[in-house]
């Protein structure tokens, strides 16, 4: 465990407000590279459940058709914002992309404020509740700053002021809004084969019962899945714990930065082009959002900037 905290002590010495970036990529490629990826892909099942989200969704095809594709590029163009902020050149293309995706349809400022609210406050949960040590209060300010500034370049207005008044509405937005539909069920029967897929062998099995015991109760039903059995609820918390104890006391710095090779996706197997990501055609069936984030490997067929440090 020599170094354990060295990233915490460096993250500490910087300046939230001057440095979010550095601290949130530093979150995502060190600390907590599987959490933060886990996180991010429970904050997009959520924010498609809202029936005003899912019923964009559905209408599109797009998660429920091209579910691969779909959840591929929309963590490429995240992951491209993330290790390349929003001034560098691929940060700024993906960045636009996101706005060109989006700018067909009719999506109020509340909706896309909490798939906002998704990104900040589901991921941070998480690592207070499983991450091998909870978030410090500068990670927390930095999370909430990079997407207040990813919704400001978005057009997105009203945004809380602070990490704590943006939890506050979006679980007043959340328990108000996240109703039973059968839009959302449809997407999340379709992404859901996606998880499972990547569940080992041995796991198979119990793998229905596993996926819906990532959700809390009000996600399972909004997205009309049953309830793991309790003894499913309380092996995986536990399986989590003791993975959370055994990073802590027995764990390493990351050796390598996540990405630190390019960020590769499956139905990109040579290589991708940001403009060509999203919806097909003239982007007329694009959607609100993703629905996760895609497995680090390979390199880019793209010359590639170095991300920031």
């Amino acid at each position: 465990m020599r170094g354990r905290y060295d990233n915490l002590t460096r993250t500490r010495a910087l300046d939230p407000e001057r440095d979010y970036l550095d601290i949130y990529q530093t979150m995502l490629r060190h600390e907590f590279p599987w959490d933060m990826k886990l996180g991010l892909n429970l904050a997009f099942n959520r924010s498609f459940s809202v029936p005003a989200i899912a019923t964009v969704h559905a209408a599109t095809g797009e998660l429920t058709e091209r579910t691969q594709k779909r959840i591929d590029d929309t963590g490429l163009l995240m992951y491209e914002m993330v290790l390349n902020g929003f001034e560098q050149p691929r940060g700024r293309d993906a960045l636009r992309r996101v706005n060109q995706i989006h700018r067909p349809y009719d999506i109020s400022n509340d909706d896309f404020r909490y798939v906002l609210g998704c990104l900040v406050v589901i991921p941070t949960r998480w690592l207070q509740a499983y991450g091998w040590r909870p978030p410090c209060c500068h990670e927390r300010h930095a999370t909430y700053l990079f997407y207040r500034e990813l919704g400001r370049r978005m057009g997105i207005t009203d945004i809380p002021a602070s990490y704590d008044e943006f939890e506050t509405w979006f679980d007043a937005h959340d328990a108000a809004h996240l109703q039973p539909n059968d839009d959302a069920a449809a997407i999340e029967r379709a992404t859901r084969m996606l998880m499972l897929a990547r569940l080992p062998r041995m796991l198979a099995p119990l793998g229905d019962a596993l996926v819906s015991a990532l959700y809390d109760a009000p996600l399972r039903r909004a997205t009309r899945v049953d309830t793991p059995a309790w003894p499913v609820r309380a092996g995986l918390h536990l399986a989590l714990k003791t993975r959370s104890l055994s990073q802590r006391w027995f764990g390493a710095p990351r050796a390598t930065a996540l990405f630190a090779d390019g960020i590769r996706a499956r139905s990109y197997p040579d290589g991708y082009e940001i403009s060509q990501l999203g919806p097909r055609h003239d982007r007329r069936d694009g959607g609100v959002a993703g629905t996760g984030v895609t497995e680090p490997a390979g390199r880019d067929r793209r010359s590639r900037e170095p991300a920031p440090e």
